[in-house]
């Protein structure tokens, strides 16, 4: 899928599986084998979030909010400062969370926590808007505290609308980095899953819920990642696209004005050739101008080691996207 060119040279290539469709799961491309099973790992995290916004639970969050339940945040002071308002908002505060600590992505953050003293905690995790959405839900259906069992209300009813809205049963299950479970599915699946979320227009409580999870991240891509990462940047360059990256090379889109859903999993799981294979895929699409910065910043730009200097490219391998 992705080829990545040194000194006029092939250095490496990174393999893997894309699928485009529609509503209906119809396929309408794919390159390599739509039926490869994956785990969606972060990208699926706007279906992990519809239980919370179709029960209702979720009727009183702003915008922000609702994206940040779909993020992979930076850690920034704008997603630290916004989950600690939501969860002391409920009456909870960090350690009512189950994603576990780290140190945040974001400089600045980090810079802050080594200058005063203090430690990472599981707010700076970037899965804890997530988790503030599943302690949400979690009051809504009257759960015990530990939300991330696979067994637990909250795990059961994201299993239940991910089997709908990928239209297969799951394979089975991991535990992702955050610590809840990550069910598997094919690239198709998923790829139909974002068709549906882009296709929805309203009407019942499940649309409603895909049109205000999609909108929300268009409307805030600053709270779904953060700046320089490639949800963000993309989103605000292919305007109305709602983006996601999960990790291990998986990257879903929703694109509403073509009623289009789009998954893709790079083999290797490397980052690089995840974000040069969608870039290729918008521009294929018509939704991402490939002159735009942020778009050669991963595809057919040049690319610069520390010192500045261009060391090479990566390209399309010849057969996918062109």
């Amino acid at each position: 899928m992705v080829d990545v060119w040194r000194g006029g040279r092939l250095e490496s290539q990174h393999r893997g599986h894309a699928v485009i469709c529609d509503a209906q799961g119809t396929i309408l491309e794919a390159w390599g084998d739509p039926e490869a099973v994956i785990y969606p790992r972060s990208s699926c995290k706007m279906i992990q979030a519809l239980p919370l916004m179709e029960s209702g639970a979720g009727a009183s969050l702003s915008d922000a909010q609702v994206a940040l339940a779909c993020a992979s945040h930076q850690g920034a002071a704008i997603h630290v400062e916004a989950v600690t308002r939501w969860l002391a908002d409920m009456g909870l505060g960090e350690s009512d969370l189950r994603c576990g600590a780290h140190d945040p992505a974001d400089i600045a953050e980090r810079n802050r926590l080594i200058c005063s003293g203090d430690e990472a905690c599981q707010i700076h995790n970037n899965c804890s808007g997530k988790h503030a959405g599943f302690l949400m839900l979690n009051k809504h259906l009257g759960g015990d505290p530990e939300y991330v069992e696979l067994e637990h209300p909250v795990q059961r009813a994201v299993r239940a609308a991910f089997e709908e809205v990928t239209g297969e049963d799951s394979p089975g299950h991991a535990i992702d980095g955050c610590s809840a479970p990550n069910f598997a599915t094919t690239v198709h699946g998923l790829a139909r899953a974002m068709g549906r979320f882009a296709a929805a227009g309203g009407g019942d409580a499940r649309s409603d819920a895909m049109v205000r999870l999609r909108t929300a991240m268009t409307r805030h891509p600053e709270m779904v990642a953060g700046e320089t990462r490639a949800c963000t940047e993309l989103m605000r360059a292919a305007k109305g696209v709602a983006l996601k990256t999960g990790a291990d090379g998986v990257f879903v889109a929703i694109l509403p004005e073509q009623r289009l859903g789009l998954a893709l999993k790079i083999a290797d799981g490397a980052t690089r050739a995840s974000e040069a294979a969608l870039v290729g895929l918008l521009i294929r699409l018509g939704v991402l101008d490939g002159q735009h910065p942020d778009a050669l910043k991963r595809l057919n730009g040049p690319q610069r080691n520390w010192r500045g200097l261009e060391w090479g490219s990566l390209r399309l391998s010849e057969g996918f996207a062109g």
